[in-house]
């Protein structure tokens, strides 16, 4: 296991201590408790043994706290938390638009995401690759900024949009041709999750060309010598070996990198997807105690050490850089 920042660890280990020593009862008023007087939580179905474990640590800690599980994908926790169904939601994605509407249109703010891990690294055949860009396996490029990835697939970039590859420093035969720019459709999904979270909410260019499926993107690049694609969670490999994963910068300057363990887990990946947990706070007010305590524990050692272990699992979770660590603890201190 790496380990964790002296710093870090030390602050951890307060937090978790201060859980341990700060009985808790359930509040059968909440109303994600149920009628047996478990807690509920629902969310994404890959994170079920990570929530199983961090439960049963929990419950070790608290004996008179018990949970129950629904893990029936990302897409449920964020209606079960605006109904009020759960405790928090657990999602392996940031929360899409359509979600988020739904929740800040009932109580008039947002959810608040806490950061427990990253989702994913690759490519790994046969477990799926995070969010990355596909290309042709004879493109010239060593990769892009996350800039540039907006000036391809977006409208209205600050910079100007990207219509040849000669604008992303392509030579020769490449630089007067015109880039094709694939991907899924613009839906509520992923696709519009990442247009809002990564491209300040610009619309898709016109030479988007929006598929049905993964595999259908990723076929459309391996027949597209001049095609780019930007897609999450599929294992490329079994559709065809003429695509490869192109590295990415966070800025002009920055080295590339690709989604890798090493990488994700250093926290460098541009395009990584976080592992969080989406909680109801309103503005002003202070976050339920039980919900609270759970956060600490899922951020202190014994938390952390969950996710690593699920490294090399399909998921392929992995725990939290020592930055993103102190920065989601300093966050959740104040909440």
């Amino acid at each position: 296991m790496t380990p964790l920042n002296k710093t870090a660890l030390a602050v951890c280990c307060v937090l978790a201590a201060a859980v341990q020593a700060s009985p808790l009862a359930v509040d059968p008023a909440q109303t994600y408790v149920n009628r047996d007087g478990t807690v509920a939580i629902v969310g994404n179905d890959g994170l079920e043994e990570v929530i199983t474990q961090l439960n049963a640590l929990f419950t070790r800690q608290h004996p008179q706290v018990r949970f129950s599980l629904h893990m029936e994908g990302s897409s449920a926790g964020m209606p079960a938390l605006t109904a009020g169904a759960t405790a928090f939601a657990p999602l392996t994605r940031d929360m899409w638009p359509g979600d988020q509407a739904a929740f800040r249109q009932v109580f008039g703010y947002d959810a608040t995401p806490v950061r427990i891990g990253y989702n994913g690294h690759g490519p790994r055949p046969p477990a799926k690759t995070p969010p990355a860009v596909y290309v042709h396996r004879d493109n010239p490029l060593a990769g892009l900024t996350m800039e540039q990835l907006g000036q391809v697939f977006t409208a209205g970039a600050p910079g100007g949009d990207a219509n040849l590859w000669s604008q992303l420093g392509a030579t020769g035969d490449w630089a007067p041709r015109r880039i094709h720019a694939y991907g899924l459709r613009d839906d509520g999904g992923f696709a519009t999750g990442l247009r809002h979270a990564r491209f300040g909410k610009r619309p898709f260019a016109a030479r988007y060309e929006a598929l049905a499926s993964r595999e259908a993107v990723i076929r459309a690049v391996a027949a597209d010598r001049y095609g780019i694609a930007v897609l999450g969670w599929v294992n490329a490999a079994p559709i065809s070996d003429q695509v490869r994963v192109l590295p990415l910068a966070a800025a002009r300057g920055a080295p590339y990198y690709g989604p890798d363990k090493a990488t994700v887990r250093a926290g460098n990946y541009p395009l990584t997807m976080p592992v969080q947990l989406y909680v109801n706070r309103a503005p002003g007010k202070g976050l339920d105690p039980l919900v609270k305590a759970y956060l600490q524990l899922a951020l202190s050692p014994q938390g952390q050490a969950i996710i690593l272990a699920q490294q090399d699992s399909e998921e392929g979770y992995l725990p939290l850089s020592e930055q993103d660590l102190q920065a989601e603890i300093k966050k959740l201190d104040a909440l």
